[in-house]
C-alpha cells in the first residue's frame, strides 16, 4: 500500500513540476519576446521573426531539462505535444495581451 501512495505521489509530483515548468516558459517567452520587439506598435511587433522565434527556443530547452531533473520516462509523444502546446498557449496569450495593452519591458 505505502509503495502504490509513494508512486501516486512521484507521479503528481512530475505532473506539477512539468506544467509549472511549461507555464513559466510560456510567460516568460512571453516577456523575451516583448522585450526583443520593443517600443513598436503591435502590428510590427507581431510580425518581429526573432521575438516569435523565443517560443521556439523555451520549448526546445526544455526537453533536455526534463532529463536532467530525472524525469527519465519523459519523452512520449503526449509528452512532447503536451509542452508544446501549453508553452506556446501561454506565450501566446501573454503575449497578445502585452501587446495589446501597450505594456513595455
Amino acid at each position: 500500500m505505502s509503495t502504490e501512495s509513494a508512486d501516486q505521489r512521484e507521479s503528481h509530483l512530475r505532473s506539477v513540476t512539468i506544467t509549472t515548468i511549461t507555464a513559466l516558459a510560456g510567460v516568460g517567452a512571453a516577456l523575451a519576446s516583448a522585450a526583443l520587439a520593443g517600443d513598436v506598435s503591435a502590428a510590427e511587433a507581431a510580425k518581429n521573426q526573432q521575438a516569435q522565434l523565443v517560443v521556439l527556443a523555451a520549448i526546445v530547452v526544455q526537453f533536455p531539462l526534463y532529463s536532467i531533473l530525472g524525469y527519465d520516462d519523459f519523452g512520449g509523444v503526449k509528452d512532447f505535444l503536451f509542452v508544446v502546446f501549453m508553452t506556446f498557449s501561454l506565450w501566446f496569450l501573454t503575449w497578445g495581451i502585452i501587446l495589446m495593452t501597450g505594456v513595455t519591458v
